[in-house]
């Protein structure tokens, strides 16, 4: 990973901790599978340096963002931010791709075991999680 990659981590994990007025499921499915996080998927795009609130906006143009439901702590919507878009720098598969074998709900549900790990070991295990969810 370079320092512009680490930057875009950096970047997307606080787009979602600033997701904090929308539902946070909803949130990250409706960004994961947006035309938004094409453009971040892309090698370049200016979209990746607009900031956050920029790309909030961009996602709100883009969907309807639903309000009600349960709103993860800014420190897990960090942490999946982040390792979405370290998951897509390092392993080169699009956000729609990551977000079918990694969910939200699986984030969250992995959050404690997995945010002291390298995102390198926890991508590699949420991987693993969702081999064997296949298999059932």
């Amino acid at each position: 990973m370079d320092s512009i990659q680490l930057k875009l981590c950096d970047i997307q994990g606080r787009l979602f901790e600033r997701s904090i007025a929308y539902a946070s499921e909803g949130f990250i499915r409706d960004f994961m599978n947006s035309k938004v996080a094409e453009h971040l998927d892309s090698p370049y795009n200016k979209l990746q340096w607009m900031g956050e609130e920029y790309l909030i906006d961009e996602l709100k143009d883009e969907k309807t963002l639903e309000t009600e439901g349960e709103i993860y702590s800014p420190e897990i919507l960090y942490w999946i931010g982040y390792l979405y878009r370290y998951w897509a720098c390092t392993r080169g598969e699009g956000s729609k791709r990551i977000y079918r074998q990694a969910p939200a709900k699986t984030m969250k549900r992995n959050y404690m075991a997995f945010h002291t790990l390298d995102p390198d070991v926890a991508i590699d295990d949420l991987i693993e999680i969702y081999k064997q969810r296949k298999k059932q």
